[in-house]
């Protein structure tokens, strides 16, 4: 579904990204590993089109996306959840999803989708007139993956979800997530909490100083010397 090609990709003269290659497979839960100022957020956002890399490609549903412009990249199937989430603290709950939709035309695909995000996040149909702002920081999160799902993505980049959270509300977010793959949606997963993300996903990429240094399955990664030692906290 998804293939990156040798990317390097930065900001201005800044490089960050060096000869990056990672692919997802249609229906896999992935994660891209690695501490913080690595890189792992400008991966996701030269998939998304707001980076637009330096060298190489970036492939998805075999077409061609690098310098394609943000939008289209979305209408495409790409849908990315920040780290903050990116909400609007003064507008609803429902305010936000329905932005989450701008895209669709078709109401029926709307009303469609806020039955399957409210089915997925029960606690966002009670609150559909509660204010972004004031929500915790874990409803926060299922909002903010919520209006990701608002377009029908075939593919999510998510950035950081457990970043501010308690540790049984990150395993809450990281089930969900998982549920997404059953229901059709391929996942792409920004994470430095290793030993958690391990436990749930299929497959990892650890990417150090803008470079993947380890890749596999993730049993294979939680037997890796190398990240046992460095992630793990195990000798």
């Amino acid at each position: 579904m998804l293939k990156l090609s040798n990317i390097n990709a930065g900001y201005g003269k800044l490089g960050v990204l060096w000869n990056v290659s990672l692919e997802v497979n249609e229906g896999e839960f992935v994660a891209l590993l690695g501490p913080n100022g690595v890189g792992k957020t400008t991966a996701l956002r030269t998939i998304s089109g707001i980076v637009t890399p330096a060298q190489g490609e970036v492939w998805f549903m075999g077409k061609k996306i690098n310098g394609l412009p943000v939008q289209k990249i979305t209408r495409m199937g790409i849908s990315y959840v920040t780290d903050d989430g990116c909400l609007f603290s003064g507008m609803t709950v429902m305010e936000n999803l329905m932005l989450g939709a701008y895209t669709i035309k078709d109401k029926k695909k709307v009303k469609a989708s806020l039955e399957k995000v409210f089915a997925l996040f029960p606690r966002l149909a009670e609150r559909k007139k509660q204010f972004a702002g004031s929500m915790s920081g874990g409803e926060r999160k299922m909002l903010a993956i919520a209006r990701g799902l608002m377009p029908d993505p075939k593919l999510m980049l998510v950035d950081e979800p457990s970043l501010g959270l308690a540790p049984k509300l990150v395993l809450d977010v990281f089930k969900t997530l998982k549920e997404l793959t059953t229901m059709g949606v391929t996942v792409l997963l920004v994470e430095q909490n290793v030993n958690t993300t391990l436990k749930i996903v299929d497959r990892g990429y650890v990417l150090e100083q803008g470079s993947i240094v380890q890749e596999g399955s993730s049993q294979e990664l939680r037997e890796n010397d190398h990240i046992k030692k460095t992630y793990l906290g195990i000798a």
